[in-house]
């Protein structure tokens, strides 16, 4: 798996994710495609601060996995209940790999993203689903990104943060951007991404290539027409 950016690995950036993160209502979609599927065993994968895996622990068997350590020290201090790990080894029997945000995007590469989805696909027992969302090339999610104004919050136990945002490169199918935070001690502290936008043909046949055999391919009920939701089965 890729190294994780600075906003996930940094301790100080870590802390101050969740806030300006919002609510995360977009997760209530997700909330109930795992009633639907009636899953019980779950993996987070890429659960970063560890937000959804939290709301999810306690009725379900919760495993969040991120190779972010200091993500992954936040999400501790939401719940013990589910199993945090950065490493899969041994994983097995999952009925249900979730991908949320922008972690099925953060793979640049054909063999890491290959790899990934034959990983996630040897982690699910048969009859198990894959469900991940990506954002759709079409829409340019980076055109409205670039106008994007600068936000300060106040977060608990850290004090007053400001957080701006550059795009700093439009090289489809690859969109890179940085984030820059400016702490009230005056560190300031910046954390570049990338992101790679896939069309549905390229997933589609990914996906297939990988094994699995998709169900459905829903819109994301906050960002509709912009964003896509694939349900994928091991058979």
């Amino acid at each position: 798996m890729r190294v994780p950016d600075p906003i996930f690995t940094h301790p100080r950036l870590a802390a101050v994710y969740d806030t300006f993160d919002g609510d995360r209502g977009d997760l209530q979609a997700y909330e109930d495609i795992v009633a639907e599927l009636g899953a019980h065993r779950i993996l987070d994968f890429g659960c970063g601060t560890g937000t959804l895996a939290a709301r999810l622990a306690g009725s379900h068997d919760v495993t969040g996995f991120d190779p972010a350590a200091a993500s992954l020290d936040i999400a501790r201090t939401k719940t013990g209940t589910v199993t945090w790990t950065g490493d899969l080894t041994g994983l097995t029997g999952f009925d249900l790999v979730l991908m949320t945000g922008n972690v099925a995007q953060v793979f640049l590469t054909d063999d890491d993203w290959h790899t990934t989805l034959r990983t996630l696909f040897a982690v699910l027992r048969p009859g198990g689903f894959l469900v991940f969302e990506t954002r759709r090339p079409e829409y340019r999610a980076w055109d409205e990104w670039a106008h994007r104004q600068p936000q300060t919050r106040d977060v608990p136990g850290v004090g007053r943060v400001e957080q701006r945002f550059q795009l700093t490169g439009v090289r489809l199918p690859l969109v890179s951007f940085r984030y820059t935070y400016t702490f009230g001690d005056g560190e300031v502290l910046t954390s570049d991404s990338t992101l790679r936008f896939r069309d549905r043909n390229d997933l589609d046949a990914d996906l297939t290539a990988a094994g699995f055999r998709i169900t459905d391919v829903r819109q994301a009920p906050d960002r509709p027409a912009r964003e896509r939701v694939f349900l994928c089965e091991r058979p």
